[in-house]
C-alpha cells in the first residue's frame, strides 16, 4: 500500500513539474519570436484562449458561494500576479527577480504555520532556504542592479502566487480541475485586458512564426502548463508544489545554455545543482508528512 502512495505521489510530482519546465521554455519563445515590448498582450494572449477552450469543453459554472473565492485565486494566481511579474522583470534583471520568486515555498510554510498552526519540519525548511541560496548562485553576478520598485513588485508577486497556491489547496471548490483552472485563466486575463490595452502598443502585422510562438504559449504555457499545475496543487502539499516553481528558471537557463549557447559558470553549475537538490528534499520531506 505505502509503495502505492509513493509511486502515486512521485507520478503527480513530475507531472506537475512539467508546468514550471514548460513556463521557462516560454523565455526563449517570447525572446526569439515574439514582438518587443508587449508583456501584457504577451501574458493575455497566453491565458485567456487557454480559458475560453477549457470552458468549451467543460461547460461548468462555478457554485454561487465560491464566486468570490475564484474572483481571488484568479487575481492572486493568474491577474495580479502576472502583471506584478512583468513589472519586477521590466525593473530588475531576470536573475534577481528569480531569486525572489524563489521563496515562495518559504511563504507558503510560513501561511501554514501562522494560520493553521502547522510548523514545517525542520529539513524541509532548509531545504527551502539552500533552494534560495542555491538560486543566488545560478543567476546573481556583482553586476546585478538592485531596483527598489522591481524588488517590491517581485516579493509582491512571490507573495501573490505563494498565497494562491495555498488557498487553491485550503478551499477545494467544487469544481473538476479543468474547469477551475479554465475560469481562473478567463477572470485572470479580463484583469490583464486594461493594462494590455492601456500601456502596450498595439501589435504588427504577425508572421507566421510570430503567430506560432503565441499559440505555443497559450497551448503549451497556459492550457497545458496550467492544468498540470492547478492538478498538482490539488493532490500535493502547497509547499511541495511551490517548491517546483524553481523549475522554471532553471529551465530556462538550461535552455540559454544548451540552444543559445549561453554561458555557464562553474558557480552557477553548484548553484543548479544545489536548487535540484532542494527541490527533491522537499518533495519527499512532503511526502513524509502526507
Amino acid at each position: 500500500m505505502q509503495s502505492s502512495f509513493s509511486l502515486s505521489y512521485w507520478r503527480d510530482v513530475i507531472l506537475t513539474a512539467l508546468a514550471p519546465a514548460i513556463w521557462g521554455s516560454t523565455y526563449i519563445v517570447t525572446t526569439q519570436f515574439l514582438p518587443p515590448d508587449r508583456p501584457f498582450t504577451a501574458a493575455l494572449i497566453r491565458v485567456l484562449p487557454a480559458g475560453v477552450l477549457m470552458l468549451l469543453f467543460t461547460r461548468r459554472l462555478p457554485a454561487s458561494r465560491d464566486i468570490g473565492r475564484l474572483i481571488i485565486l484568479s487575481a492572486l494566481n493568474i491577474g495580479v500576479f502576472q502583471a506584478l511579474l512583468f513589472v519586477a522583470a521590466y525593473r530588475l534583471p531576470g536573475g534577481l527577480a528569480a531569486v525572489l520568486g524563489a521563496i515562495q515555498p518559504l511563504l507558503v510554510m510560513l501561511l501554514a504555520w501562522g494560520v493553521e498552526h502547522r510548523a514545517p519540519a525542520r529539513i524541509t525548511l532548509w531545504a527551502a532556504l539552500a533552494g534560495v541560496v542555491g538560486m543566488a548562485l545560478l543567476l546573481l553576478s556583482p553586476q546585478t542592479v538592485f531596483e527598489p520598485v522591481g524588488i517590491v513588485a517581485a516579493l509582491l508577486g512571490a507573495t501573490c502566487m505563494a498565497t494562491g497556491v495555498w488557498l487553491t489547496r485550503r478551499w477545494k471548490m467544487d469544481l473538476p480541475v479543468m474547469a477551475l483552472t479554465g475560469w481562473q485563466l478567463i477572470l485572470g486575463g479580463i484583469m490583464l485586458l486594461p493594462a494590455a490595452w492601456l500601456i502596450d502598443a498595439p501589435l504588427p502585422t504577425l508572421t507566421l512564426p510570430q503567430w506560432a510562438a503565441y499559440a505555443y504559449l497559450s497551448l503549451a504555457g497556459a492550457f497545458v502548463a496550467y492544468g498540470l499545475w492547478f492538478r498538482g496543487i490539488g493532490r500535493l502539499p502547497s509547499v511541495a508544489v511551490a517548491s517546483l516553481g524553481l523549475l522554471s528558471p532553471i529551465t530556462a537557463v538550461l535552455l540559454g545554455w544548451i540552444v543559445l549557447s549561453q554561458v555557464m559558470s562553474g558557480t552557477a553549475f553548484v548553484g543548479l545543482v544545489i536548487v535540484l537538490i532542494s527541490v527533491l528534499l522537499v518533495q519527499r520531506t512532503s511526502l513524509r508528512g502526507n
